[in-house]
């Protein structure tokens, strides 16, 4: 059983094979998915797909890069959507990304998106999707004093060891995807290697990130079992283990059903 924590099913890219990709990817043990949204458009595609799946999730949320599209009625869009379904289980994907912007007026923003989303989140007793990128203490800043009362995972994490800890403090999981699998990922295999499991999820952000060997290509969602047989070998621990614990963490917390229980 694996649970992947953060998947683009609403994606362009799976529009015409989607149903095969996802029957593909659940014949090689991948049981669950979180279908997540970055904007307006993106989140209500999210939902429409795990309304029709029962084993697909959804997260609605506005990515800091799409700052440009934050205005005082998106607060208001997204609260429908979590109206909208019950399948909507998380608020993001959210957070803060200084890689391109650096102007501190465009951070200002991006730092009113993060909070009062995670203000959306508490009204709606739902956890985070983090997308952090170079700002990891400007996001632990807000996230310790704007605390999220079920907490939630830092996707695609590209922080420092030291950084993790805190975060994990704070009560959040750390996801790993395709990147631990690259031969040059030094960090992220150190932060992996030196994290208590029950702290560890797993993503593929597919279509993005590819794990070794399909680096460079489309992801698709039954690559991520590349990835955790890849971090089972780096923990020296048996895939069958590694799949248990980590399905079980992102069970507790989307608070989801678990695949046992599902018809």
């Amino acid at each position: 059983m694996i649970f992947d924590t953060h998947i683009h099913l609403n994606s362009e890219e799976y529009t015409d094979n989607l149903i095969d990709l996802l029957n593909n990817a659940k014949n090689k043990g991948v049981t669950n998915f979180l279908c997540v949204g970055y904007d307006i458009e993106s989140s209500k595609k999210a939902i429409e797909i795990a309304d029709q799946f029962d084993f697909v999730y959804a997260s609605v949320g506005l990515i800091p890069t799409e700052w440009k599209q934050y205005n005082d009625q998106s607060i208001s869009d997204l609260e429908k959507l979590i109206l909208s379904s019950k399948k909507v289980v998380c608020i993001g994907e959210i957070g803060l990304d200084y890689y391109w912007e650096k102007e501190e007026k465009i951070k200002t923003i991006q730092k009113d998106m993060f909070i009062k989303q995670i203000e959306l989140a508490n009204k709606y007793n739902l956890p985070l999707s983090l997308h952090i990128r170079d700002a990891h203490q400007d996001a632990y800043n807000i996230l310790k004093s704007r605390i999220c009362n079920q907490k939630g995972i830092l996707h695609c994490y590209s922080g420092s060891l030291e950084m993790a800890r805190e975060f994990i403090k704070l009560g959040y999981k750390i996801a790993f995807g395709g990147v631990l699998t690259f031969k040059n990922a030094k960090t992220s295999k150190d932060v992996f290697l030196n994290l208590d499991l029950k702290d560890i999820v797993f993503e593929t952000d597919a279509p993005y990130l590819s794990p070794t060997p399909f680096r460079g290509k489309i992801n698709l969602p039954e690559y991520i079992v590349e990835t955790v047989k890849y971090a089972s070998e780096l923990r020296n621990i048996s895939f069958e283990e590694l799949c248990k614990i980590t399905y079980m963490n992102s069970i507790n917390i989307f608070h989801v059903k678990t695949y046992e229980n599902k018809d």
